[in-house]
């Protein structure tokens, strides 16, 4: 399979800050929320918390996870797991940075996608 069919390139990893996120439009799918770690790394996740859908793109990035801006649920960037005593998951898109520009996973992305 051509290197395009797995991998969307959504841009170059400086556009998106430490600590920061930007999201992604699905057509069709859930909206995808890209982040950046302090230390570089990029994880991307649904936009949509497991508890009450909140949109993690406005969440606090801490090392690994991100805060949930509705009701502070801890969600894993690695695993989309919920952290503590709650229980959920997020669906999580593989990730991975390929001369500077940030490639995800194109199935994982339009999973659910008409």
């Amino acid at each position: 399979m051509p290197h395009t069919a797995l991998w969307l390139d959504v841009g170059p990893v400086e556009q998106l800050p430490a600590l920061g996120a930007r999201t992604l439009p699905v057509q069709g799918g859930q909206e995808i929320a890209i982040f950046r770690t302090a230390n570089g790394d990029v994880y991307a996740l649904q936009n949509k918390c497991p508890h009450k859908q909140g949109p993690l793109s406005q969440g606090i990035v801490h090392d690994t996870t991100v805060t949930c801006p509705l009701h502070n649920w801890r969600i894993s960037l690695i695993s989309g797991q919920a952290l503590g005593d709650d229980e959920g998951c997020v669906p999580t898109i593989p990730v991975k940075i390929d001369g500077g520009r940030i490639l995800i996973g194109r199935k994982e992305a339009l999973a659910g996608a008409a």
